[in-house]
């Protein structure tokens, strides 16, 4: 599956480093017994890294938002 690129530069950035805090904060809840918060961290963490590592974003694609232009 293609995805056209609408993710870039300082956005791409934001998103990894994001990404990781969030999977620290899943890590952190689940192992306080806060499985929700955990699951929900884990979820967000999970679709910010696809997000950096494909450069697509699919709610840049419906609202029109294209950051690689950035570069």
């Amino acid at each position: 599956m293609a995805f056209e690129k609408n993710v870039g530069g300082i956005d791409r950035i934001g998103r990894a480093a994001l990404a990781v805090v969030l999977t620290v904060v899943a890590v952190g809840a689940l192992r306080s017994g806060k499985r929700s918060t955990g699951l929900l961290a884990g979820v967000a963490a999970l679709g910010l890294g696809f997000n950096a590592t494909t450069c697509f974003c699919g709610a840049n694609e419906v609202l029109g938002i294209d950051t690689t232009s950035d570069e």
